[in-house]
């Protein structure tokens, strides 16, 4: 156990007592509170991890405390599970109507009760996980975009090649943590660029041998910037190496074939259509159709023939969404 806390509301004394007894004995801890009015003030003061309340119970009865606690913005995500010896179907029903989490009448099996604790309580992890992902995805989006926004010619590149390399990953039946990974590479694939000054990033014409030495440099300060950060890690390949083509005369290190990180070949695909089907300072857009011709003309040559094939298959199934 990892110590969460429970609040206990149940005016039976003897029974609160026991229940604290044995949840502190498999690694809980516990707070009591005898009726729904005691619960609120101790929520005044402590944030549960998970609320057991009894429905009967002098001053305030445990229907009246759950529509206090999802009343509050600040505990309204905490789940509340009802433990009553009101059994009939009618009391149920109007404890599931409320939104309860869960509704367990007595006499109940210590195993009954602890499996419905775990399992809310991991529930409420995994949704809790998923918002901070989302959030710290979110964050690094607004960055990538404020690097982007330093070239007129790339707004919503961040988001279009988040989009195709998600698109691509899912046709090739990646698990939904390679995906994560994918899609966190993408956002981030480009943060290098911040150290690239805005007059080689929006010049129009061909560059300098100089200035393309310089903007191939983002590719390695990009993955040197995210390679201390443990969240970010599992981008350093697409950041490095979505320049690397698969005949090996791409970069910074020449890699070719398979010795390019699967993520970073697919993010290379992605990349460049949406490079060429938006106007750059460089050249004028392609069609969508235009694009994904030229891609798999480049089979074998600038990209792993199999991933061009997923590619054009995903993209045919989705062109219309």
């Amino acid at each position: 156990m990892s110590g969460e806390l429970i609040l206990i509301v149940e005016d039976d004394a003897m029974l609160a007592q026991g229940l604290q007894d044995w949840l502190q004995f498999v690694g809980y801890r516990v707070q009591l509170a005898s009726n729904g009015r005691e619960a609120l003030e101790r929520l005044e003061n402590v944030h549960p991890d998970i609320i057991l309340a009894d429905i009967i119970m002098p001053q305030m009865d445990g229907y009246q405390l759950f529509e206090a606690v999802r009343s509050r913005p600040e505990l309204n995500a905490i789940p509340f599970l009802f433990l009553t010896g009101r059994a009939q179907k009618r009391d149920i029903l109007i404890g599931k109507g409320l939104g309860a989490d869960d509704y367990i009448t007595k006499p109940w099996g210590p195993e009954e009760l602890l499996t419905a604790i775990r399992v809310k309580l991991k529930r409420t992890k995994d949704i809790a996980f998923t918002q901070l992902q989302r959030a710290y995805k979110d964050s690094l989006t607004v960055l990538a975009n404020a690097i982007e926004a330093r070239d007129a010619y790339t707004r919503g590149h961040v988001e279009r090649v988040s989009s195709y390399s998600v698109m691509i990953a899912r046709e090739m039946e990646m698990d939904d943590d390679e995906v994560d990974e994918i899609e966190l590479g993408a956002i981030l694939h480009d943060i290098g660029k911040i150290h690239v000054h805005e007059s080689i990033l929006s010049k129009p014409g061909d560059l300098t041998p100089e200035e393309i030495s310089e903007m191939r440099k983002h590719t390695e300060i990009g993955a040197f910037m995210v390679k201390d950060i443990p969240y970010l890690v599992p981008a350093t390949p697409i950041i490095k190496y979505h320049h690397e083509r698969y005949d090996g005369m791409g970069y910074p290190e020449g890699l070719s074939g398979e010795d390019i990180p699967l993520h970073a070949r697919i993010m290379a695909i992605a990349d460049l259509f949406d490079a060429l089907t938006t106007l750059r300072s460089y050249h004028e857009a392609l069609s969508p159709e235009e694009a994904v011709a030229y891609i798999q003309n480049e089979a074998g040559k600038h990209f792993d023939p199999k991933i061009v094939e997923v590619f054009v298959r995903a993209w045919q199934k989705h062109k219309d969404d």
